[in-house]
């Protein structure tokens, strides 16, 4: 978990406490699920622990389990969206990976053919 500080600052720390608007697609004890405001495909929805983790090693280093939960919410996301096509995940860790928010979230994009990324 991350500092006091940190956490203070954090977006999507101030979204899970209802200080910044966002539209809510899922919320569980744990997680919240909310659109992005910059889609990337025609459905966008950002997946994340209601606790501050810097990413997904920090999570798995701190509460393996949470991981499972957060991860059940983007198949209910993907479900409640009615991503039948298929679906694609994403997160970012690390220095080079070019996230911009440092609380782990798993993107959750779908609702056209998205192509090949990476792989």
């Amino acid at each position: 978990m991350a500092d006091e500080v940190s956490v203070v600052s954090c977006l999507f720390c101030r979204i899970v406490a209802g200080e910044v608007p966002s539209t809510v697609v899922l919320e569980t004890d744990r997680v919240l699920a909310f659109r992005d405001i910059a889609p990337a495909a025609p459905t966008h929805v950002l997946v994340v622990p209601k606790e501050h983790h810097e990413d997904l090693a920090a999570l798995v280093a701190a509460d393996p389990a949470y991981v499972g939960q957060v991860m059940a919410a983007v198949v209910e996301v993907a479900r409640l969206e009615g991503l039948v096509g298929g679906y694609r995940v994403v997160t970012n860790t690390g220095e080079d990976s070019g996230r911009t928010v440092f609380h782990l979230h798993v993107h959750v994009l779908g609702g056209a053919s998205l192509g090949l990324v990476a792989g």
